[in-house]
Parts: C-alpha cells; structure tokens; sequence
C-alpha cells in the first residue's frame, strides 16, 4: 500500500471520527447501551490509529526535510549527523508503518463478543476425558489471568476425574479475539495413567468457541421448539436427581439439541439451554456465509471448524503445535497453567501479516 494511499484511509478515517464524536455527544445514545458502547469501543481503534498515523506522517516529513537539507549540505559533521537521523528515522518509519497497516485492517465484528465454549472428549476413552480436564482447567487459569468471568453452564466428570464435557461462557475485554482460534480438534500425545507399559498414546477432543448472541440478533421462533423436561441423570443434590429439573431443546428446522441438567430448577436449566441454543445457531449462520465468502475467493480456508484438526500437545517434546497457523511453542507446562499468550501471540501475528498481505494485494488489484 503507497503513502497517498494510507493518506486516503486515514483522511476517511478522520471524517468518521468526527461523525462518532458527535453521535456520542447526543445524550440519546446513551438510551441504547449496545450501541454507546460500540461506539465508544469504534472511537477509541480512530483515536489509537490516527495518533500512530500522525507520528508516522509527521516522521515522514521529517525523513523528506533531512534528505532534501543533505543534498545541499557541504559540512561534513553535519552531513554526518544529517545521515544517522535518516537512517534510525527510516528504521523507526518502517516499524510505524507496519502499525499503522496493522490498525487499518477491518476489525473481526464478533471481537467484542463473550463466548460460550464447549469442550467434549473425541478419540481415546477415558485419557480423552482426562485431557479435555487438563484443557479445561488451563482456560479457567487463563480467564483468571485476563480477569474475565467465567460461568460454568454444563460440566460432568468421568470416573477418574476427567470431563465427560463441558460447557461455560467467558465475559470480558477481547474474549473472543484471543479464544476464537481455540475451535477445533485437540490432539494428546503423553504417556497415560492408566498405561502400565509406558507407551504413548494419541487422544483426542474437541473445542468449540461460539460467540454469544442475543435474543435480537437470532430470531427464534416459539413453535420451532420442542422443549423436554426429565430427571437429571449426573451427580447433584437430592433435589437435581428426584425432580423433572433437566431440559432439552431441539430446534426442529435445524436438529440441532441442547440439553441442561446443571441447576436445580428447571428455569435455569431452560435459559442456559437457550443461551447453548442462540450461540449454536448464531455460529451455524457465520459458517455458511464464511463458506460462501470462502466459494466466492475459490480458496477454502480453516474455519476454525470442530472437525479440523488444529492443535498437538506432545509432552516427550515438551511442545504445544499449532496446525494451522504454523506455529510451535516448547512450554506445554506453563500452557497447562494458563500461561496461553505465548502462543496465542504467535498466532495473532500469524494472523495478522495474512490480513496485511490481502489488504495489499486488495489494494493492489483496485
């Protein structure tokens, strides 16, 4: 991308900054909640981009005013120092221009999003159940780290500790702009407790990351519904197993089923469920229209689909591996205690010099 053309973006940029300062100084915006603060979230990405955008052109300038004063510069100290500003000036340019490319790239609209994140045992029995505890607990340390809060919506155990499955939601700053990576299959490979000769076995589960969606945004009609009421089955109060307190929902256009046995009353049970429900259709939506975007560019790209397998934990390595994007991190312990930023940061700048080279090749092709 040319400098007349970020000049472009960023003069557009500046007129839209104008029109969210004045729509936010109206007090009858802040009727609307969502609205306020998607607004105040769009004013501050302006404000971040147009001050790393005015250092940058104003370095610019500034690079062009040294090299224009060395051409007719005949002392030779001055030209000396003329030319180291050039040069650090030149390095400094170039880091800001990659922030300011970086800034410029359109926001994920679900970003902002809270998740409700599923994890359930795939391949491998029992040290399937076992890992997917292991992953469970190192998102619930992450979540802590991040001061997010976390609700768990579904959990059953296995005999030796395990998950059976698991179902919670995440609320907080970025949520799900760091997790969204996190679908998909899970593969194990470590020596199991249960395994008395010492070989390596390979499990694994499945993660699905689904971003929360509200009654508004995922019409669901009443009559699509067929809602079942029953006797939990897991371990709970006596009041869990001796009352119709479970609920299932099946979503009759689509199949889809979600069940909810983790309260004690039944209106709990039922609002969770429904919760499961919304996010589950909502993310049914998202990955038609990214199967038809994905069409159109005739180049099927990860989805971030339960089927794909994204992810390998070995620990003889010592090495958390990352598929899809191509990265590997050897600190699998402190992965397992929820140090995730390590590699989570690997996969953003992954993710992020992907976007750069589109966005130039976009550029490129107008």
């Amino acid at each position: 991308m040319t400098p007349r053309e970020i000049e472009g973006h960023a003069k557009r940029l500046r007129e839209r900054r104008l029109e969210v300062e004045k729509r936010l100084s109206d007090p009858a915006v802040y009727a609307n909640q969502d609205e306020s603060t998607s607004l105040s979230r769009e004013l501050r990405r302006l404000d971040s981009f147009l001050s790393l955008y005015d250092e940058w052109a104003k370095l610019v300038d500034n690079i062009e005013n040294d090299k224009a004063a060395l051409t007719d510069e005949t002392d030779p100290e001055f030209r000396e120092l003329l030319t180291s500003e050039i040069s650090s000036g030149e390095t400094r340019a170039a880091e800001l221009e990659k922030a300011v490319l970086v800034a410029l790239l359109p926001p994920d609209p679900d970003d902002d999003r809270n998740i409700i994140v599923e994890i359930k045992p795939a391949a491998g029995g029992e040290e399937a159940a076992l890992f997917a505890g292991d992953l469970y607990r190192a998102y619930c340390h992450y979540a802590d780290k991040k001061g997010w809060k976390r609700e768990t919506l579904e959990l059953s155990e296995s005999d030796l500790g395990g998950l059976r499955g698991v179902v919670f939601s995440l609320r907080g700053e970025n949520v799900h702009s760091r997790m969204k990576h996190e679908s998909g299959v899970h593969r194990v490979q470590r020596i199991p407790v249960t395994e008395s000769g010492g070989r390596i076995h390979t499990s694994t589960i499945t993660v699905a990351v689904l971003p929360e969606a509200q009654e508004v945004e995922v019409d669901v009609n009443p009559d699509d519904l067929r809602i079942d009421v029953f006797r939990a089955s897991g371990p709970g109060g006596q009041c869990v197993n001796t009352t119709d307190s479970a609920v299932r929902i099946t979503h009759i256009p689509t199949g889809t089923v979600v069940v909810s046995q983790q309260e004690k009353s039944q209106h709990r049970n039922k609002d969770i469920a429904m919760r499961i429900l919304r996010a589950r259709l909502f993310e049914r939506i998202r990955s038609e229209e990214a199967a038809k975007a994905a069409a159109s560019k005739r180049a099927q790209v990860g989805t971030g689909d339960r089927s794909e397998r994204i992810r390998t934990y070995n620990y003889a390595r010592n090495s958390v591996a990352d598929h899809k994007h191509g990265v590997t991190t050897h600190n699998l312990p402190k992965f397992l205690e929820g140090e995730l930023d390590p590699l989570l940061d690997e996969i953003a700048a992954v993710e992020c010099a992907k976007a750069l080279g589109d966005l130039t090749a976009e550029t490129g092709d107008a």
